[in-house]
């Protein structure tokens, strides 16, 4: 069994309620979470709506107006899984394409490989692209050069960060997993703790897979694909740019700017690793 969150700020509504439709067909799901961090609850109407696709199975929980961030919402109902011993998590965006058979097989894949803590499907935009969403723990030059340098300048830097030379054809167990969709084995983050609420959001992704992969694989799957309708808010906002830089310099300021000896060891054995599959 499992259990799934959404956080949510402002969604689009009918977004949300065919994503809910899906999830409550899948077979091992115990439990939808929707933590709502949004100024305003939800309308009687869409709790109604959502009533009639599963009243048992979703628990809606607005946060009185509070904006805890993306890491602490998750966290009320990751914490739910661990008390009600529930074997998996499923951490997810409201802005995610999925199939209900193919979060039962990802279930199942962990059920067979007890030695993955997370895993992530293959990640495509709306048109068919491939997000390179699987990468190398950061430095600050992968973080803030892709943003603010020219791309001729950063390129082959960033295309080694994104793992882009594996052709993301292959499985990989590699540090780092995007948050969008991460399928958490309950007794890996246990062991390795929840999202740090630190974070308001953005890096708490980074931490939690380095944490779990320290002991777990974390591996992508590229046998299974969902659609993830990102946006890339931080390049389009310029306050969401600022908080995107405070919380990755929160980050660097956990783990080390430059000195960084988890991050080079892990890097190098990472590279090492794909390159043999090569």
């Amino acid at each position: 069994m499992l259990n799934v969150s959404i956080v949510l700020y402002n969604n689009d509504i009918g977004q949300l309620l065919a994503l809910c439709e899906v999830l409550t067909q899948v077979r091992c799901l115990n439990t939808l979470w929707l933590i709502d961090n949004s100024p305003k609850p939800l309308t009687d109407l869409t709790l109604d709506q959502l009533a009639q696709t599963d009243s048992k199975r979703i628990q809606y929980l607005w946060n009185n107006g509070k904006n805890f961030g993306y890491g602490a919402a998750h966290n009320i109902a990751i914490r739910q899984t661990i008390e009600q011993q529930v074997r998996y998590h499923l951490v997810m965006n409201a802005d995610i394409e999925v199939k209900a058979e193919d979060i039962d097989r990802l279930h199942l894949f962990m059920e067979k490989n007890l030695v993955v803590g997370s895993l992530m499907p293959r990640v495509v935009y709306p048109d068919g692209r491939l997000q390179p969403l699987c990468k190398l723990l950061p430095t600050p030059l992968d973080v803030f050069g892709r943003r603010f340098l020219p791309k001729r300048l950063i390129n082959k830097r960033n295309n080694r960060y994104e793992l882009r030379f594996t052709d993301y054809d292959k499985m990989m167990n590699v540090p780092y997993l995007s948050g969008c969709f991460m399928l958490l084995r309950t007794k890996a983050v246990k062991e390795a703790g929840l999202f740090d609420e630190r974070y308001f959001m953005y890096p708490e992704d980074i931490d939690l897979t380095r944490r779990i992969h320290r002991n777990w694989l974390t591996l992508y799957v590229p046998d299974i694909t969902i659609v993830h309708n990102h946006t890339q808010a931080s390049y389009k906002s310029l306050k969401m740019t600022l908080v995107h830089i405070v919380n990755m310099c929160r980050y660097f300021n956990k783990w080390g700017w430059w000195f960084d000896s988890e991050r080079r060891l892990v890097n190098r054995l990472t590279i090492e690793s794909l390159n043999k599959k090569d």
